[in-house]
């Protein structure tokens, strides 16, 4: 079960690292394009340099941020890597502390997974609005949908790993772990 995670914890930092990477890129070439665009006879010489054929590296920076926020706070970060301000937590028994959480856990799972349908809900309209540059360069099928997309499985996630903590906290007490994945790296 270890190798399972662990395996699922490195494809997640790989997502996360190869998005990062294409931004980066993609904010190199909107560097050069904007620089070079001082150049009036470059892109008469080399076509591909025209800086009208790129408007879509802001849309498509915003549209990678959004999916490296989401899915970075979904599968990525662990709750060691969170500011906590638990100083009531600290100073309570055990016993206070494995019901902190508990109820905590219940109630942020299913507050979550209930928000899921009225989200779904209201990015249902999301199908029909194209984005306003992305269409141009990867098609016609790219809707703003697809972009906000990622904020459903941030949703389960994070209610799949809050009710983990307290299945764990009901089965184990407070000195287990409460995510496997605080202890992979």
């Amino acid at each position: 079960m270890k190798s399972i995670q662990a395996g699922a914890g490195h494809f997640a930092r790989s997502v996360a690292a190869a998005m990062m990477a294409i931004m980066f890129l993609t904010f190199v070439l909107q560097i050069v394009v904007r620089y070079s665009a001082r150049l009036e006879w470059l892109p008469d010489r080399f076509p591909f340099l025209d800086p009208s054929l790129y408007g879509w590296t802001l849309e498509f920076c915003l549209f990678l941020w959004v999916w490296i926020v989401f899915w970075g706070n979904a599968f990525v970060v662990r709750d060691s890597d969170h500011v906590t301000f638990d100083i009531l937590f600290h100073a309570v028994r055990p016993a206070v502390r494995r019901w902190f959480i508990i109820i905590s856990g219940v109630t942020i799972a299913v507050v979550l997974i209930l928000s899921v349908e009225p989200t779904w809900s209201k990015f249902y309209i999301l199908r029909l609005k194209k984005t306003a540059t992305l269409s141009a360069v990867f098609g016609d099928w790219i809707r703003m949908r697809d972009i906000y997309a990622i904020y459903i499985f941030f949703l389960i996630a994070v209610a799949l790993r809050y009710a983990w903590a307290a299945y764990s906290a009901v089965r184990y007490g407070v000195d287990a772990p409460t995510h496997g994945s605080d202890e992979i790296r």
